[in-house]
């Protein structure tokens, strides 16, 4: 069987673990973590980079820091994994969906501004395949209004939007290390980007269970003790050893990953007639994270990936859209009309791709493709 997934492995990552061990310190904010953080803060110019132990935990941590209370509004699309929205109907936010865009399965941001109330706190834009959104539109959009933007750019680390690395553009950011993303930290993790510098004592706070230790341990004060809400975010140090590995080779991955990507871009065009194949955009670079095809309907879809499974290939589809589900309808709201979130999202086939992918398995499922549209 060929494997969608299989976590990036490039051979150093257990010398750096052993490096971990040895240092007597595999908590939070230990060695690596600071190294880490510190190679965010440099190679992505951002004002500050926090390890959270998920991409889920920096979600939360920004409805914390925004003060998001009940029935404030956070606009966002439909279309994205269900941490998104969960991170703010935990705290009694109305989650506000509108629709995207079918080119790049991203918000639709011609269809922001009309969903805007009083009650508006916030935008949440989710970088799609590592696709960037609009985000001058977005950001002018949220200025006009005095709101704030999230970028969901779980897996769009080392994607850029016109000269810019996403996640560094909205006033916070979170990327995600779990294993199925480019760059990993032995299984799960994620990375708060903050980008407003008036974010980040709180944030220190918040990530640290509510308590000024990070202070304390600064020498900036002579004890620490709890001064607001909070949770236990941090990232262990031995995940962030093995996630230092990799982002010391961050360029080679992602080489890698959007050679790969072309691989099958150049081989999959010709058929664009049975299918549509992803956009290369303009504005935006991405990072080799998905290729995706996008069938005639859902009945096609489910005959793909049965004839794939049956030859050995595993094929997936996501997300099934938000608003359509039990929780979704409990605590969402779906703005203006549903013309391409659910349609769009019925079509999609994400093929195998991954770090260690070799050409003849490409090769494979490219042929599978070519045959099943042959018959």
């Amino acid at each position: 069987m060929i494997p969608f997934n299989l976590p990036t492995k490039i051979g150093t990552e257990k010398n750096y673990l052993e490096k971990s061990l040895s240092s007597n310190h595999i908590s939070g904010d230990g060695i690596y973590t600071k190294k880490c953080e510190k190679w965010f803060e440099k190679n992505l110019e951002c004002k500050k980079a926090l390890l959270t132990s998920s991409c889920t935990h920096a979600l939360e941590m920004c409805a914390l820091l925004l003060n998001i209370q009940k029935n404030d509004e956070i606009i966002m699309p439909s279309y994205t994994f269900v941490s998104t929205a969960n991170a703010f109907a935990l705290r009694g936010a109305k989650v506000v969906f509108v629709d995207i865009r079918p080119e790049t399965m991203n918000i639709d941001e011609s269809k922001i501004e009309k969903a805007i109330t009083k009650k508006t706190k916030a935008i949440v834009v989710v970088h799609y395949a590592g696709v960037a959104c609009e985000m001058d539109k977005i950001m002018n959009i949220a200025n006009k209004h005095n709101i704030f933007v999230i970028e969901d750019a779980a897996q769009a680390l080392m994607s850029k939007y016109k000269n810019k690395y996403l996640g560094t553009i909205g006033h916070l950011g979170t990327f995600s290390f779990h294993e199925t993303k480019n760059i990993t930290s032995a299984g799960e993790g994620g990375a708060l980007i903050i980008n407003d510098k008036n974010f980040i004592n709180k944030a220190e706070i918040i990530r640290e269970k509510g308590t000024n230790r990070s202070a304390f341990f600064r020498g900036e004060i002579d004890k620490y003790s709890w001064v607001d809400l909070g949770s236990s975010y941090l990232m262990n140090d031995l995940s962030a050893s093995f996630l230092y590995a990799q982002l010391k080779k961050t360029e080679m991955i992602t080489k890698k990953r959007l050679k790969n990507w072309d691989y099958y871009y150049k081989h999959l065009e010709p058929l664009k007639k049975s299918f549509i194949i992803p956009s290369k955009l303009v504005n935006s670079m991405h990072n080799g994270h998905i290729f995706y095809i996008k069938v005639k309907n859902v009945e096609e879809r489910k005959k793909l990936l049965t004839f794939l499974k049956k030859n050995q290939i595993n094929a997936i589809f996501h997300y099934i859209p938000l608003h359509t589900s039990n929780a979704g309808i409990n605590f969402s709201i779906f703005f203006g009309e549903d013309k391409y979130t659910t349609s769009e999202s019925e079509r999609i086939v994400r093929l195998p791709l991954f770090y260690s992918i070799s050409k003849s398995q490409q090769k494979k499922v490219i042929k599978k493709i070519k045959e099943f549209y042959d018959s």
